[in-house]
């Protein structure tokens, strides 16, 4: 019976466009939320979502920028991914188990200084102690999904970085998904190097607050839509435009302020103008080493990357 749940399971949430389904027991989740959310969790599902290669192709040209905004987030969060997740919830309810659907609260920060970088600022909620929320990245990796890559997303034989997910919590027990052995990621640093605002340290530990404005497009030579007198109030504008300026929270903010040369997507995301320069770099990486189990006809970079001038003071 346990098997033949779990197969209905992952058929169910792959009918409803998950494209990998992976289990973890309750075992793997030691010391996370996990009980703090649902006591009686004896297994957590993970579905996981491509984020199409094709998406990114706009911003690699520096043609098209909303389509990674709007189908690679946007529809993904709010339309494809809650349909899988309360079909699953659904069928295990009509078996008789307890579900709970857990999607990232992208408002949500515990941390006061928190912030995402996906979100406009005046959105977040801060100090959110009291409500948990499962650490997403790591619950993914403790299902079986894939590996932490250096910067700390996670990296999946089929699609690299370009993936998102969610949860189910439910007391039915069922098997697991084996958990692999590390092998994509081999410290390239290719992430560090691709950044336009250098959010990512050596140490591959991400800025929250550096990557926000560069995310959205503060750096010029990546961003066609900046006019040459950008960020007139701001001291260092020269610096900021360039991808040399390191920010204080409040810097970025104002920076933030600043980037208004693309419109938001209605649900609340911000504008990618960088299109997450780090995970196309790691894309391409996986790529170029043979790693992904997935090949297309042509690399995914065909040409140069193309930088903008800055202009003359």
């Amino acid at each position: 019976m346990q098997n033949d749940l779990r197969e209905r399971i992952v058929a169910c949430a792959k009918r409803f466009e998950a494209d990998i389904v992976c289990f973890g027991g309750i075992g793997r989740f030691g010391g996370t939320r996990v009980r703090e959310i649902f006591p009686e969790t004896k297994t957590v599902i993970c579905l996981a979502f491509r984020v199409l290669r094709g998406v990114f192709r706009g911003i690699e040209e520096g043609t098209t920028y909303y389509q990674y905004c709007t189908n690679g987030v946007e529809v993904i969060e709010e339309t494809v991914m809650p349909r899988a997740l309360l079909r699953v919830c659904a069928l295990l309810e009509d078996e008789g188990f307890l579900a709970l659907p857990q999607r990232r609260h992208q408002c949500v920060m515990e941390a006061e200084e928190g912030h995402n970088f996906e979100m406009h600022y005046e959105e977040i909620y801060h100090g959110r102690k009291t409500e948990p929320q499962l650490e997403f990245e790591d619950a993914a990796v403790r299902c079986g999904l894939g590996e932490k890559s250096f910067y700390g997303t996670v990296l999946t034989p089929q699609f690299g970085p370009m993936q998102r997910w969610c949860f189910v919590l439910t007391d039915a027990v069922l098997e697991e998904t084996p958990l692999p052995e590390p092998r994509l990621c081999d410290g390239c640093r290719d992430c560090v190097r691709a950044c336009p605002g250098h959010a990512i340290s050596d140490c591959g530990v991400r800025s929250v607050w550096q990557c926000g404005p560069y995310y959205r497009g503060a750096r010029m030579a990546k961003n066609p839509f900046m006019p040459p007198d950008a960020f007139p109030d701001l001291p260092n504008r020269k610096e900021i435009m360039e991808g040399k300026a390191e920010l204080t929270p409040e810097e970025s903010i104002r920076v933030m302020e600043g980037c208004i040369y693309y419109p938001p997507i209605k649900q609340g995301y911000a504008s990618s103008i960088c299109g997450k320069a780090c995970d196309m770099a790691c894309y391409m990486h996986l790529e170029k080493q043979g790693k992904l189990n997935r090949s297309f006809h042509e690399p995914f970079r065909r040409r140069g990357e193309w930088f903008l001038e800055m202009p003359e003071e």
